[in-house]
Order: structure tokens, then C-alpha cells, then sequence
């Protein structure tokens, strides 16, 4: 070859490679770059309703973990099912538990390397201001936007893509997931701060916890969280199981600030903050 030609091919591909970089943008062209894949789970505590007999709190949680180490998740779930005295495969429920099996499985959980962590959003119902507008969808909606804020941030500060699946209940179907998602998109950068190059692109899914088993993992913190605020349904709080789990609690890149980040608490205002002392103290 003629070296003029190859100088001429060169300049060729500088000029449309040029063209890729101005049309979509350099970081486009670099977030090509396969990332790691976050898996997380979630499940939900406390009812979604705002009237009458309705929890005090509601509570959306999900846990945490890299693809890459499923393996070692299900060695996770699987030790807990003999510290616990159930048979290998069964299907793991926090509340079905005794207490002192209760705290054997949160002790499990805080000392899994294997997991990158929770992440929490509690919705303080008595504390949301209302208008004639403001619905139990709102409220869910709500705490669904600032849970995927928080599991986005987690995939961005490590350098990874996140998808989500969330436990299937009653009435809850895949379209109204597909609602609430595109609502969340629509909301301006001052009230959603979704980072969604972060997250796996077609939103997330649904399944039972009986048949994809990692969803177990949610229902631990879920229902730790939710013993720690709405109580046993006869009106007795128990914090020990959240503080034992409090150390797998996503507290930002820094490792200080939980209530922005692994137990986001909605809304935190100085009422709430004084209603809720102990929360920053975990």
C-alpha cells in the first residue's frame, strides 16, 4: 500500500469517527464500555393506604448484591436455612420466624461480604402533607422514585448497571409498574434525581419470593425495618433486629449519611427528625 493511501484511510476514519462523537457524544461512545450488572430486590413493608387502620409507615427496601456473586448469595440464603433449622430450598419468611431465629438470619446478613447492601425508603404517613390531590398512589409513587434514586447512585459510585425486581403482591401488575416508571421520568431534575445511565434500560420486573428466592433477601430488611417502626401489629416496636442489620445499611460514598442514603426517611424535616431521634444514631 501507497503511504499515502494509508495516511488517506486515516484521516477517513478520524473524520467519521468525528461524526460518531459529535451525533452522540463522547460519553455515550464510553459508557459502550460494559459495566459490572447490581441486582437488586425489594419487597415492601407496612400498607400502601393513608386511611384508617393503615400502618403508620410504609416501607419499601431492597437488597443489594453484584450478578457475579449470585453463587455466593444462594450460599448466603442456604446458611441461613440451617441456622434456622429449615430444610435446604425452603422458602425463607423474616416474620414466620421465632425472634431468636429472627436474629441469627440479620446477623447472617450483616456479616455477608457478598452483598453490597440495603437500601430503604420509610414513608412517615402522619408526617406527608396532603392536598386534594395526594393519593396512595402518590405516596407510592414517591417512595419508588426515591428508592431508585438511592440504587442508582449505588451503580453509579460503582461503576456499575443495576436492574431491579420487586415482589409481586396482590393488584400489583407489571403495567402499573410501567406507570409509575414513566412517571418518575417525566419528573423534573429538582424533585427526581434518577440517575438513569446507571440503570438497566426496560424497567424493572415482577416475581413471587417462593419461586425467585433472592427476593427473600428484601423481605429480611423490609421486615426489619418494619418491626423498628410500625411494630408486631399489637402496637410493640423492636429495633434490635435494624440495629444488628444497621451495619449493611448504604451510607453514600463517604460511609456518613444514612438517612440520605440507606434509610431514607420521607419527609425529613426538623419535626420528623425530632420524632425520630434514634434513626440517626444507627
Amino acid at each position: 500500500m501507497h503511504p499515502h493511501d494509508s495516511t488517506l484511510k486515516y484521516r477517513q476514519y478520524r473524520v467519521a469517527l468525528s461524526k460518531i462523537i459529535l451525533n452522540f457524544g463522547e460519553s455515550e461512545i464510553l459508557a459502550t464500555k460494559v459495566r459490572p450488572r447490581l441486582l437488586a430486590y425489594i419487597d415492601e413493608s407496612g400498607q400502601r393506604g393513608l386511611q384508617g387502620k393503615s400502618s403508620p409507615h410504609f416501607i419499601l427496601s431492597a437488597a443489594i448484591f453484584f450478578e457475579s456473586r449470585s453463587e455466593e448469595t444462594d450460599a448466603v440464603l442456604e446458611r441461613i436455612r440451617v441456622a434456622t433449622n429449615r430444610l435446604p430450598g425452603h422458602h425463607l419468611h423474616f416474620n414466620k420466624f421465632k425472634p431468636h431465629h429472627k436474629k441469627v438470619a440479620v446477623e447472617i446478613l450483616s456479616e455477608a461480604e457478598t452483598l453490597v447492601g440495603h437500601c430503604a425508603v420509610v414513608t412517615c404517613k402522619d408526617y406527608l402533607e396532603r392536598d386534594t390531590t395526594f393519593n396512595q398512589d402518590a405516596a407510592y409513587m414517591n417512595a419508588f422514585g426515591y428508592l431508585l434514586e438511592r440504587l442508582s447512585w449505588i451503580a453509579r459510585n460503582a461503576g456499575a448497571d443495576i436492574s431491579y425486581t420487586l415482589a409481586h403482591t396482590k393488584k400489583f401488575k407489571l403495567e402499573t409498574l410501567r406507570k409509575y416508571e414513566a412517571a418518575i421520568k417525566e419528573l423534573p431534575a429538582n424533585q427526581c434525581q434518577v440517575d438513569w445511565r446507571f440503570v438497566v434500560p426496560g424497567g424493572g420486573s415482577l416475581d413471587q419470593p417462593q419461586r425467585l428466592p433472592y427476593l427473600q433477601l428484601a423481605d429480611f430488611s423490609a421486615s426489619a425495618i418494619g418491626l423498628a417502626f410500625n411494630g408486631n401489629g399489637n402496637g410493640v416496636v423492636d429495633r434490635s433486629y435494624l440495629e444488628v442489620l444497621a451495619s449493611k445499611l448504604y451510607r453514600g460514598a463517604q460511609g456518613n449519611n444514612l438517612t440520605s442514603y440507606g434509610l431514607k426517611m420521607h419527609p425529613w424535616r426538623e419535626n420528623t427528625k425530632a420524632a425520630y431521634p434514634w434513626v440517626a444514631a444507627l
